[in-house]
């Protein structure tokens, strides 16, 4: 039996932190899934075992115990006799986090089973909770602001998955009872789908409101006016004072994102003017400045 360096696995240092095991196992995950390697042995036992090193180092107890352990590893070889397996409560939170998590689990290999407990027997418990699947969807600002759904395939099974006005990025839906096998259907884990909002050309989103940026041009910002913007919600007219700065922000109220708990009130949307110069001017247009010159 060999002595498995899970931290060699995940390409980090014995020190790392719970997030930094957490994103190098993300990058692993993606990057060896079986969906994206089909047919390819040895992507699926990098996999395999990438899942392996996320379920010990991701878990206090665990890590602490594989540290331990390390440290004597050839020691404990060396007297390590044939006996009964010393196991343990199998359930674990580990999560495939990120890119398609759908897909067969892997068993673990005998320096895990040794060590940190055998599925077989742990899958026994009558109370024993699946993990959690996790996945990204991502959507635009528009569907974030009006809601949408998507179709995903988990193994041969289509799910909706229905967003409602005021999505948000990084929000969290739980589909109960999608994820991994539990010790009976009741206690199957859940899928958990992480929202991505894409960038906007037009639209910054800060919380609940709107930031775009307008130009106007100078006889506009002069002599004053009316302005139409396009907004998420449709289009507005916008009157333009006379003597407009560049830079100046004009708020329309509740023409920003829903509140996502409460889908009839509105943030607000912020229109930052910028004023542009024109740099061709014929020598009429020219005369005309010089003389508005002359009367300041």
């Amino acid at each position: 039996m060999d002595y498995k360096d899970y931290y060699t696995v995940l390409g980090v240092d014995k020190k790392a932190s719970p997030a930094d095991i957490k994103k190098a196992y993300r990058v692993l995950a993606v990057k060896h899934h079986p969906d994206k390697n089909q047919g390819n042995k040895e992507a699926e036992e990098k996999f395999k075992l990438a899942n392996e090193a996320n379920e010990v180092l991701s878990n206090p107890e665990k890590r602490k115990k594989y540290d331990e352990l390390g440290d004597h590893w050839q020691q404990y070889e060396q007297r390590a006799k044939p006996g009964p397996r010393n196991t343990f409560d199998g359930s674990h939170s580990g999560q495939f986090d990120g890119g398609e998590p759908f897909g067969s689990s892997s068993d673990f290999s005998d320096f895990f089973e040794q060590f940190f407990g055998n599925r077989s027997n742990s899958a026994k418990s009558p109370n024993r909770k699946g993990h959690d699947y996790e996945t990204e969807m991502e959507i635009s600002l528009e569907e974030a602001f009006h809601g949408t759904h998507r179709i995903i395939q988990l193994k041969n099974e289509k799910l909706r998955i229905t967003t409602k006005p005021g999505t948000y990025t990084d929000q969290l839906l739980r589909i109960k009872g999608k994820g991994a096998n539990g010790s009976s259907e009741e206690h199957r884990g859940d899928l958990l789908v992480r929202i991505k909002v894409k960038h906007h050309p037009q639209f910054t989103r800060k919380g609940h409101d709107l930031h775009t940026a307008f130009t106007i041009d100078l006889y506009t910002a002069v002599l004053g006016g009316q302005i139409t913007i396009n907004s998420i919600a449709g289009q507005a007219k916008v009157k333009v004072t006379r003597g407009t700065q560049s830079g100046k922000t004009i708020r329309l109220k509740g023409k920003g994102m829903p509140f996502y708990e409460n889908p009839n009130a509105y943030g607000d949307l912020y229109i930052h003017l910028q004023v542009q110069i024109p740099d061709k001017l014929s020598e009429k247009q020219k005369e005309l400045f010089e003389q508005l010159k002359s009367t300041i």
